[in-house]
């Protein structure tokens, strides 16, 4: 009997079996994103509704599992190849984490946020933080670097002159205007090209016509050095950038007594009248770009300030001026002592012993002391507050090297914290941006930054994928080029560090100031201009490659950031060369119109912006995702192969229909790009494609 019952039982699972339709994996998904997550944002003690996706008539039953509770989803809508589950949870206000469970016969698999899988992982759970939201203006908005000394010298009046600063042990020196497109120096702090903020005035028209929507500008603030990364007075523009009205022309020379250290500096950027002027020119530039439809984000450099800093005022820039207490440097009863930490030994009288910590040593970059300065620590949070405040209404920070603020990780996180309270008090709609390397989940959690510069998710797998260099062309491994599990595994890994209100607005970056230009990267060339010389940086370099990048970058998941001059086919090895000058006159024009012809794309398409992401079947050098909304739907295939490509692909993942058209938006090719539309079939589920080698398209459902 008791065997009769055993083989009944195993002729209905057999039945079942037979009868129930193969688990579509493919099909099964949820997100974040505004069509899985009602609301997307959703704030404290507020109900959401969560969905998730299937093919149409093939599970039993999808689980929302949460806290150690499974809570059965419901069948709410189905269309002709899909059917949508959904369940309502009341929030509370802490961190809500869930995944799912699907049953299919006797099949049984989990989905969290790196897609299906046969364990759970607590790591990629989904992970709700109510009240926590980023910008809208910010999700996928597309943005602009400019490095303002490099970008347009739009007022020659304000233009530093030889001589005007003496720092690290260099004078300044003027590059005149008709060696514009001279490459930097290898040690070029005191190198000045007189790009200021009159000249991105007048390129605004080429800004807004290439489609920009927020400019990220490297520091402004008053500062010796091109870069402004040591910051002297972070409550002033710098006159060289802005306005100079008062030339008091006298250049004044201190000598310490033992020769050891001069000081020339010009009087202009410690002049009351240039700096109000420098102040209000800005004050009236914001307005400008704001009413162009525009954002502006500022470079906060709060981990350390600069030698010349008023604070510490080693040089004695600041010494016997009206308004101004005596600095650290100079004093043991300075107000500002506390703001640094000075290595004194009980038994060394001052002021024999000078010595203070440094970032990373560099006695230029003295790094501000918080943990022993309430001082200091509001006062940065005064910083914070006074520019995306009236009348300046900047649109956000980005902050540099965030992580090694202060010395505990505790600190940090508590001081981050703070500074998003005072920033969001200030200007609720205000994006903070953190520069960060590596996971940044724990500065991610919905009470400290908004988000990040993209590098773990973005710069540095597409680097190794389509280049095989790392980021600042120092190595070079030929074997990890089009390595697609590579690429799949560190995207899906850092992708699920974002809550997805930050993943949107995440700054997508193939160059920055810090790395060699993604163009150089093409070449293969490892190693740095001080070895291989400028020239070396724009040899053999190829644009196949680099229109492949652009428009993975318009299509990926954050706000594209173009770093100034990429779109001209500006080149460079890393720091500094990275930091030539734009080559007004001389741009690569084809590549501008593409990128311009791709961020009209990314900017007119919501998919692209605040769309789902997913990965479809791709294979070792032909990378395959989708972008995609309930009424929007775009298939993106690169083949990075040196060789044609023709690819079926099931496109079912995407929301595709099982049986429809798909259109071509855009191909770049060997020789440039294409607009001319093409009709693909999708047949139950597939699409079948041919690509020429090293090429990438854009398909679009009809």
């Amino acid at each position: 009997m008791k065997y009769q019952s055993i083989e009944k039982l195993n002729r209905v699972q057999q039945y079942i079996m037979q009868t129930r339709p193969i688990l579509q994996k493919e099909a099964l998904f949820s997100d974040g994103t505004k069509d899985y997550r009602i609301p997307a944002e959703p704030k404290e003690n507020e109900w959401v509704t969560i969905r998730f996706r299937t093919a149409k008539d093939n599970v039993d039953m999808v689980l929302l599992h949460t806290n150690g509770h499974a809570y059965q989803m419901r069948l709410g809508e189905s269309d002709g190849t899909f059917d949508y589950y959904y369940a309502e949870i009341s929030l509370g206000t802490d961190v809500f984490s869930y995944y799912f469970e699907i049953v299919s016969g006797m099949f049984c698999c989990w989905y969290d946020r790196c897609g299906v899988t046969k364990e759970i992982r607590e790591a990629y759970f989904f992970r709700i933080v109510p009240g926590f939201s980023t910008p809208d203006w910010a999700k996928g908005a597309v943005m602009y670097q400019i490095m303002v000394d490099r970008f347009y010298n739009g007022d020659p009046s304000n233009d530093v002159l030889d001589h005007e600063y003496y720092y690290i042990r260099t004078f300044s020196t003027k590059v005149p205007q008709e060696r514009w497109e001279k490459c930097p120096e290898n040690f070029s702090v005191g190198e000045f090209y007189g790009g200021d903020l009159e000249g991105v005035r007048k390129k605004l028209d080429y800004l807004s016509n290439l489609g920009i929507e927020v400019i990220y500008f490297n520091p402004i603030f008053v500062s010796p050095s091109n870069h402004k990364y040591d910051i002297q007075d972070y409550d002033h523009i710098d006159p060289h950038f802005a306005k100079i009205v008062e030339d008091e022309g006298e250049l004044l020379m201190d000598f310490e007594q033992d020769n050891r250290k001069a000081t020339r500096y010009c009087c202009r950027v410690t002049n009351q009248k240039n700096l109000k002027a420098s102040n209000a020119f800005f004050a009236e530039f914001v307005q400008e770009v704001h009413n162009r439809g525009m954002k502006i984000i500022l470079d906060g450099v709060f981990n350390h300030c600069g030698s010349f800093n008023c604070w510490m005022d080693r040089e004695k820039i600041y010494t016997h001026k009206e308004g101004f207490d005596e600095g650290a440097y100079l004093s043991k009863d300075s107000p500002y002592r506390e703001y640094f930490r000075f290595k004194d030994q009980e038994d060394t009288a001052w002021p024999d012993n000078k010595s203070y910590e440094g970032w990373w040593g560099h006695d230029t970059l003295p790094k501000l002391n918080f943990e022993d300065s309430r001082r200091l620590y509001e006062d940065i949070l005064r910083i914070g507050k006074k520019w995306v405040s009236e009348p300046y209404c900047v649109d956000g920070w980005r902050l540099d090297v965030a992580e090694d603020l202060g010395h505990s990780k505790e600190f940090n996180h508590q001081f981050w914290r703070d500074f998003r309270d005072a920033v969001k008090e200030a200007n609720p709609n205000a994006l903070i941006l953190a520069e960060h390397y590596g996971d940044p989940k724990d500065w991610l959690a919905g009470d400290q930054w908004d988000t990040i510069m993209n590098y773990a998710a973005f710069m540095e797998p597409l680097s190794w994928f389509l280049t095989g260099m790392e980021k600042h062309s120092d190595e070079y491994v030929p074997d990890r080029i089009g390595k697609i599990g590579d690429f799949e595994g560190a995207m899906r890994h850092f992708m699920a560090s974002f809550l997805t209100p930050s993943l949107m607005c995440s700054m997508n970056q193939l160059s920055n100031h810090d790395h060699s230009r993604f163009l150089t990267r093409t070449n293969h060339k490892a190693g740095r201009v001080e070895y291989l010389g400028a020239h070396a940086a724009g040899e053999d370099v190829d644009y196949r490659v680099m229109r492949e990048a652009i428009l993975i970058q318009m299509t990926w998941p954050g706000a594209p950031t173009l770093y100034y001059g990429d779109e001209a086919g500006l080149c460079g090895f890393t720091d500094p060369d990275n930091r030539r000058t734009y080559p007004w006159g001389h741009e690569k024009r084809d590549l501008i119109d593409l990128y311009r012809e791709l961020i009209w794309i990314h900017r007119e398409n919501e998919a692209f912006r605040t769309g789902s992401f997913r990965f479809l079947d791709s294979e070792d050098q032909l990378l395959c995702y989708a972008r995609f909304q309930r009424n929007q739907q775009f298939v993106i295939v690169i083949n990075h192969d040196d060789a044609e490509r023709t690819k079926q692909l099931s496109v079912i993942g995407a929301g595709i229909p099982q049986e429809c058209t798909l259109r071509r938006m855009i191909v770049t090719t060997e020789n440039g790009y294409s607009l001319m539309p093409q009709y693909y079939t999708v047949k139950q589920g597939s699409v079948t494609i041919t690509l020429q080698k090293k090429s990438a398209v854009i398909l679009e459902r009809m």
